[in-house]
């Protein structure tokens, strides 16, 4: 059994890391080095974080839901071939290493923030987006390639998701919310293949899973009281955040 002082550090670090991604996601910058921190390997550390995290993400999904925060009809034709493309992903990070794709990841979480610092008014207001075959392709396309990166990496998911989300005509909150969705789906199925691999402590994973449900569960109530503004600007600020982190693990 864990000591006292491990057992604070996965609760504390955890109730804070879902309290964060509840409301913009990111929360993996709190939670996975926590985990090494208490002396995980990397790659159990990864899996043993998708299961504590998809308790979060579920937590705050049916959160958001209660509060009609959650586009069902939008997203769910598209969850089985996330959950598919997430399960690749957590395979091949296994055979690949991640380090490869953060380049890519610094530059296109750049992009996300100077756009959304330029478009001030992006997300503040629910509107209609016409969406055309090619449209729906498009969006199909971006979030089952989000799905196979959050099973094959992680960091930024959560942006991207909510970036993807804004474009198709949702407010911040309700991008939250809807995120969530695609959060849980590409969650479990990186979580069941980490599982099957072996890569999971289950002990620790469980510790942080009630922490996570709590923090997840508070985050998700500010959101929703707090309003688009206060998540537009959690966002940028979280995603300036995952900018610096990534630069400094490159360097």
């Amino acid at each position: 059994m864990p000591d006292f002082y491990t057992v604070l550090m996965l609760v504390g670090f955890g109730f804070l890391g879902a309290f964060i991604n509840a409301i913009v996601g990111g929360g993996g910058l709190i939670t996975v080095p926590a985990l090494l921190a208490v002396g995980l390997p990397p790659a159990v550390a990864i899996g043993t974080n998708k299961l504590a995290a998809a308790t979060g993400n579920l937590t705050s999904m049916l959160t958001f839901m209660r509060a009609g925060k959650v586009d069902w009809r939008l997203l769910w034709p598209v969850l089985p071939w996330v959950f598919v493309a997430s399960m690749c992903g957590a395979v091949a990070v296994h055979q690949i290493s991640p380090q490869i794709l953060q380049p890519l990841v610094i530059v296109l979480l750049v992009v996300v923030l100077l756009y959304s610092l330029w478009k001030k008014d992006l997300g503040r207001l629910q509107s209609t987006v016409a969406m055309t075959p090619r449209r729906k392709l498009l969006a199909c396309g971006l979030v089952v390639g989000l799905g196979f990166y959050d099973g094959f990496f992680g960091p930024g998911t959560g942006s991207f998701m909510i970036m993807a989300l804004l474009f198709m005509g949702m407010d911040f909150v309700r991008a939250a919310g809807s995120s969530k969705l695609l959060n849980l789906t590409s969650n479990t199925a990186a979580m069941l293949t980490f599982m099957w691999l072996g890569s999971v402590h289950y002990v620790y994973g469980l510790i942080m899973a009630a922490a996570m449900m709590a923090g997840a569960y508070a985050g998700s109530r500010m959101a929703l009281s707090r309003g688009t503004a206060f998540v537009r600007m959690l966002f940028i600020a979280v995603t300036s955040v995952l900018i610096l982190k990534n630069l400094y693990d490159l360097l």
